[in-house]
């Protein structure tokens, strides 16, 4: 049976691709969605009741299946992989999901060549980089979601300390999706101007400088905090990717901070790492090369080493 286009696979029927494929669903961005996971019940039954609402949304085929679902798909986005736990940081999961990744990996590439691989599970800059060299496709067409929900929090939490609409915040986190990812402030600005003067102007608080770098440390914890409370981490990270999905299918030039494959950017390569980015139909159109303050850049090279390190000792046979 010919495909519906666009079509999008979810690899993982866990919280973060059940909820994803719900999303999608309310978005209307899929004609055709499909599950994959190795619990083939739980993907069948998030199927199910999925379809039981599809009178009140957008007419969409949504089943479960093997990687043969996979076939003739816009975008396989892979959610699969060992969940992270209180107090675990994301780089403790490097080697499970790897180990995982090689049999997803291959499993989706036997079936198509042609798709965007969209790579969700952490340690998502580690797993991009290692869904590229299992894939052998090109670096444009692997992209990790990297710091859009990292970014995303950060302009919520300006928004609240400023007292302006999250829209009217531009600012960027960096680097790893993680630990050592660094906020852009010397990029960053409200309503046109730069996010201190603002700050001080407007929204009438203290020491701006040193409530920034509180609110920066709380977006960097929220990810632990919410696992503490609920267990995982699901709603605004299923919300990123369907905004990642959408510059892509509907080729939006977006730019956003994914995780892309960057050569000589500040003296760094051969390393994925989540920099802004323009996402359109082909995937990563190209990546943004920022004016960064000179502790940004030093921060930035420590946050990418810090990658390189882990990737060093990942054997690819």
């Amino acid at each position: 049976m010919e495909s519906l286009k666009p079509k999008i696979v979810i690899v993982g029927a866990g919280k973060v691709g059940s909820t994803f494929a719900f999303s999608l669903m309310i978005s209307g961005l899929a004609r055709e969605i499909v599950l994959i996971d190795k619990n083939e019940s739980l993907a069948i039954g998030e199927c199910m009741d999925l379809n039981h609402g599809l009178s009140f949304a957008h007419p969409t085929k949504i089943y479960a299946a093997g990687y043969e679902g996979c076939v003739d798909a816009d975008i396989v986005v892979i959610t699969a992989g060992a969940n992270q736990k209180p107090d675990q940081s994301r780089t403790d999961l490097v080697y499970t999901n790897v180990a995982i990744f090689k049999e997803i990996v291959p499993a989706i590439t036997k079936y198509t060549r042609d798709a965007i691989l969209l790579v969700v599970t952490n340690p998502v800059d580690i797993l991009t980089y290692v869904t590229l060299k299992l894939s052998g496709l090109p670096a444009n067409r692997v992209i990790g979601s990297g710091t859009v929900l990292d970014t995303a929090r950060l302009k919520y939490m300006m928004s609240e300390y400023a007292r302006v609409d999250t829209r009217n915040v531009h600012a960027y986190i960096i680097g790893e999706h993680g630990d050592t990812e660094l906020p852009v402030w010397s990029n960053a600005t409200i309503g046109g101007m730069d996010v201190e003067t603002y700050c001080s102007e407007y929204a009438r608080h203290g020491n701006v400088k040193n409530e920034l770098k509180d609110i920066f440390l709380k977006v960097k914890n929220s990810a632990y905090e919410i696992i503490k409370l609920k267990g995982a981490t699901n709603y605004s990270i299923a919300m990123a990717l369907v905004k990642i999905t959408k510059s892509i299918l509907r080729n939006e030039n977006s730019i956003l901070p994914v995780s892309t494959l960057i050569t000589d950017y500040y003296g760094i390569s051969d390393v994925c790492i989540s920099i802004p980015s323009i996402v359109n139909i082909s995937g990563v159109e190209q990546y943004v090369r920022l004016d960064l303050s000179p502790e940004e850049v030093e921060l930035f090279k420590h946050s990418a080493n810090t990658l390189k390190q882990f990737i060093q000792t990942i054997k690819f046979e």
